[in-house]
């Protein structure tokens, strides 16, 4: 059985490789989708493609967020590189003139010279850029991997929270059931007051009591509401045994909510309207949590 997932986290993940170093970040939060937004560094476009790739076949849902900082410290000091034959050109050149009196150059003034210094162009190096590459998409794998076990943290505290609606709506849909029991006779009731107010001669009036308020008490019929209500509650609970289910529970709250608003437009009696209420504000409570569930 998989793990009931949330749609907030947060995973990170550091790494470093020939002088380059970088952390990785990827964060979410709910989404009714999956939709992936990456910043990387420049220079390396293809990893936007890898991260979401890794992502889509981590998560189903959520609004995540992945973002690579990059740097090389050395870049300005140990990859600069003297170029010895220009050197021992502007050597001769300047011995030379020392001979003939002129003062003898500095250190710092023959490497300010043109072409004394070089820089590597790093993207030159392709097998080396490569390899740094590779090494930031493993470290992008294992941010996601961490994000993906904070969802599931939070899978696991959602859990206890919905279960504990679902058990409440069961035992108020029971409530229910035994309240719709005095419907039928409330409704006789209530239609033999009137109908004995209106025309107490009138002939035949038991007989006509009686269809009308079979009529009535047919109309508000609440067992259809009430079995379904039930299976809405089993559904639920093997949904949460089959992540990520989060668009099916999503679903399954409209159907709770249509169940209940029917229910309490069907009552006849206060106390199972009551009921009704109540189960509405149960099920939109289950609503909110169920819309942080992957």
């Amino acid at each position: 059985m998989s793990a009931l997932s949330g749609m907030t986290g947060f995973g990170r993940a550091d790494g470093a490789l020939d002088g380059w170093s970088w952390s990785v970040e990827a964060r979410s939060v709910n989404g009714r989708n999956l939709e992936v937004r990456f910043r990387g560094p420049p220079g390396f476009d293809a990893l936007e493609r890898l991260a979401k790739t890794s992502a889509q076949a981590r998560l189903s849902r959520g609004q995540v967020t992945i973002g690579v900082q990059a740097k090389r410290p050395d870049a300005a000091t140990g990859a600069l590189k003297i170029n010895q034959a220009v050197l021992d050109r502007y050597l001769e050149l300047a011995n030379a003139l020392a001979e003939e009196g002129a003062t003898p150059p500095s250190a710092d003034g023959l490497l300010g010279l043109r072409g004394v210094l070089e820089v590597p162009d790093e993207d030159d190096d392709a097998e080396a850029r490569a390899a740094i590459e590779a090494a930031i998409a493993l470290s992008l794998d294992q941010a996601l991997d961490a994000l993906k076990l904070s969802r599931e943290r939070e899978g696991s505290q959602l859990r206890p929270v919905i279960v504990d609606f679902i058990d409440r709506i069961e035992a108020m849909v029971a409530v229910a059931e035994a309240e719709a029991g005095a419907q039928t006779l409330a409704i006789r009731e209530r239609f033999t007051r009137r109908m004995t107010e209106l025309a107490p001669d009138a002939p035949g009036l038991e007989d006509r009591i009686f269809l009308e308020a079979a009529a009535l008490a047919t109309k508000a019929d609440v067992r259809e509401e009430l079995d379904r209500l039930t299976a809405h509650v089993a559904s639920a609970r093997t949904l949460l045994d089959q992540p990520p289910s989060g668009r099916k529970l999503d679903f399954l709250m409209q159907e709770f909510m249509r169940e209940a608003n029917t229910l309490c437009s069907k009552s006849a009696t206060t106390p199972l309207t009551a009921v009704g209420l109540d189960l509405k504000a149960v099920i939109e409570q289950l609503r909110e949590q169920v819309q942080n569930v992957e």
